[in-house]
């Protein structure tokens, strides 16, 4: 067997197998409702904004009272806790103070519940520290917003690179029938004496190309389909059709596109830097006294869980920590170097946004260029094309010369298809860029 004819039967079987797996037709529209309910790097976000916000719920303690229940028993002869535990149950008699009982009593149990309140009421870097959390949760919130858009954008590209892909195969697969048609005719006028046997392995060795060429494609077809279903969160191994097919869009004018200060990670970054203020605000007033509240109630007992003597105790604690070796202020430093940080970055941010929509801009208008220019292209290669098969037909054209007009055709055709795929895909990038809440 010829090597070029064994290629051509591998690349047949292995092309066969591959379009032979299931194929299922599918709309860019049912692939975003998919990716929207099952997307990985969705869920993730959501779960980031849960973190964020059980954070900020767990800054609740600010307001809400710490309340705290126990129950303990001991049983003793140690003479100071028998006689405090008799006092606590209310059974002292006059006997207990007999200086012999007093230093050797007898063993006591005492079993004692407890209530304890602890009421937060004043506490300054406790009220920052929670609207830091907040602000940080509703970065994370508006992060995840730009999460899902970037998420969207992954979409359009897969979809666009599938279409692709299958574009490819489609121009491949009619490339490969006019190099078999090609071989047929060079076969033909050898056997007539009327080409050498060079120009005949010439177009066998162009059969083998467009052979691999469409193996290569139809690879590619598999690629894109794998992404899209791990976008999907489903298994791969599935080939995906597009219901469409790759279209050019419409150039639109894009001048008055510019960055929106209601961009979610813009927005997610302004918060973060709140939180950042908010926190060195806290640090600062950390040197403030706190007043707290307390209270509890106790039941006393000789026997579990009973409570035949009770009591209450309520007070009120101002504290201050005058000094800690320095450590807050280092602290309150440090966060206001992270303050300043937060902002430099927000700016870069901006100033880095903008600079990536000026260029997306140009981009969108290059491509548009490139992509008539393109399709004039096609238009000529094919029309060339035709003029020399017909020629070639009559014995009027060298087979190098049909061979790279062949070529050339088919290179072209991928080249628009890219182009349109490149395009389309810049007005979707600058739209991500430009798109506000």
């Amino acid at each position: 067997m010829k090597p070029y004819t064994f290629i051509f039967l591998l690349t047949m079987l292995t092309g066969g197998y591959l379009y032979a797996q299931e194929t299922t037709t599918l709309s860019k529209e049912e692939v975003l409702a998919r990716v929207l309910e099952d997307n990985r790097s969705l869920k993730i976000s959501e779960q980031e904004f849960f973190q964020a916000r059980a954070d900020y719920r767990q800054t609740n303690a600010v307001f809400l009272p710490n309340i705290k229940a126990s129950h303990t028993g001991f049983t003793t002869t140690n003479p100071l806790m028998a006689f405090g535990s008799k006092l606590n149950q209310e059974i002292l008699t006059q006997n207990d103070f007999n200086p012999v009982l007093l230093n050797d009593p007898d063993r006591v149990n005492n079993f004692a519940t407890k209530i304890e309140v602890q009421q937060p009421l004043v506490n300054v870097d406790g009220f920052l520290q929670r609207q830091a959390a907040k602000s940080k949760m509703q970065a994370t919130e508006l992060q995840g917003d730009r999460t899902r858009d970037y998420v969207l954008l992954e979409v359009e590209k897969a979809y666009m690179e599938l279409q692709l892909a299958h574009e490819a195969v489609s121009v491949l697969e009619t490339a490969q029938e006019a190099a078999l048609e090609n071989k047929k005719l060079a076969d033909n006028s050898f056997n007539q004496g009327y080409l050498q046997r060079a120009d005949v392995l010439a177009v066998d060795v162009r059969v083998s190309e467009v052979n691999n060429q469409l193996q290569m494609a139809r690879s590619n077809v598999q690629n894109a389909s794998d992404y899209l279903s791990f976008l999907m969160n489903e298994e791969s191994g599935r080939i995906w059709m597009p219901s469409d097919q790759l279209k050019a869009e419409n150039l639109y004018s894009a001048e008055s596109l510019q960055l929106s200060g209601d961009r979610a990670d813009i927005q997610a970054m302004e918060f973060a830097t709140d939180a950042y203020e908010k926190m060195n605000k806290a640090d600062k007033m950390a040197f403030l006294p706190r007043l707290n509240a307390f209270g509890s109630y106790e039941l006393y007992d000789e026997d579990f869980f009973q409570g035949a003597a009770s009591g209450y105790m309520i007070g009120a604690e101002l504290s201050w920590d005058l000094f800690q070796g320095s450590k807050r202020f280092g602290k309150a430093q440090k966060s206001k170097a992270e303050f300043e940080q937060s902002k430099l970055e927000l700016d870069q941010y901006k100033a880095k946004s903008q600079m990536e929509i000026n260029r997306a801009k140009r981009n969108v208008e290059d491509l548009y260029d490139k992509m008539k220019r393109s399709e004039l292209a096609v238009e000529q290669s094919e029309e060339a094309f035709r003029i020399r098969t017909n020629r070639f037909e009559q014995g009027l054209e060298k087979t190098t010369d049909l061979l790279q007009t062949e070529t050339q055709f088919q290179q072209k055709q991928l080249e628009y298809y890219q182009t349109i795929f490149e395009y389309n895909f810049a007005k979707s990038y600058l739209e991500f860029l430009t798109k506000a809440e």
